[in-house]
């Protein structure tokens, strides 16, 4: 049996994102941010609101980075989003973390997180139902520690952080159960078997 349990953003998993700009003095402002999602190829969305001391600095700086939290690093991204850079202006520099300016935007790297989207400042969508903070991904970087022998980021040492809305907890996901565009293959013969 079903119960109702009333509106909710009943969505997991979530991302643990490490949104980071600089404000007009070069100051490193991050904050933590799990309502996100690549909206193209080359292009991500964060559904953040416009009074975040991190959304106000993407707005003048016009680039980001986001980092993806990883399990060795979960205080310091919990403290990201304890912590606001409206009321705690050097929030980064009291959580003891590192940061080096991007080569490729206007943008801080946070050193200790494994992987970073370099982003340029795509646009701003502002309406009723929505605020939504539109970035061009110009270069991801990645330490080599999580990098398979393919060449591409592994899930599997990346031990990236999820977050669950439900009992707003962290989680790692680190089991691999399928492939994607295989594991439904059967399936996909039987029904165009069945035209």
């Amino acid at each position: 049996m079903r119960k109702d349990l009333g509106v909710q953003p009943a969505i997991f998993p979530m991302p643990v994102l490490m949104v980071a700009a600089y404000d007009e003095n070069g100051t490193v402002n991050v904050m933590n941010a799990a309502w996100g999602m690549i909206c193209g190829h080359d292009k991500i969305a964060l559904f953040i609101d416009e009074r975040h001391k991190t959304t106000k600095n993407i707005r003048t700086s016009k680039a980001f980075t986001i980092s993806l939290a990883d399990k060795d690093h979960m205080d310091a991204a919990d403290f990201y989003g304890i912590a606001t850079g409206n009321k705690m202006p050097d929030k980064f520099v009291k959580s003891g973390y590192h940061a080096e300016k991007s080569a490729h935007v206007n943008a801080p790297i946070i050193t200790e997180f494994p992987v970073a989207l370099e982003c340029e400042l795509a646009e701003v969508v502002e309406n009723e139902n929505l605020h939504a903070v539109v970035g061009k991904i110009v270069n991801v970087s990645a330490d080599e520690k999580v990098i398979s022998d393919n060449g591409k980021i592994d899930p599997m040492k990346l031990n990236a952080l999820i977050f669950d809305q439900f009992q707003a907890g962290y989680y790692v996901a680190t089991e691999k159960v399928g492939q994607a565009w295989s594991a439904g293959k059967t399936l996909m013969e039987t029904a165009e078997a069945e035209k």
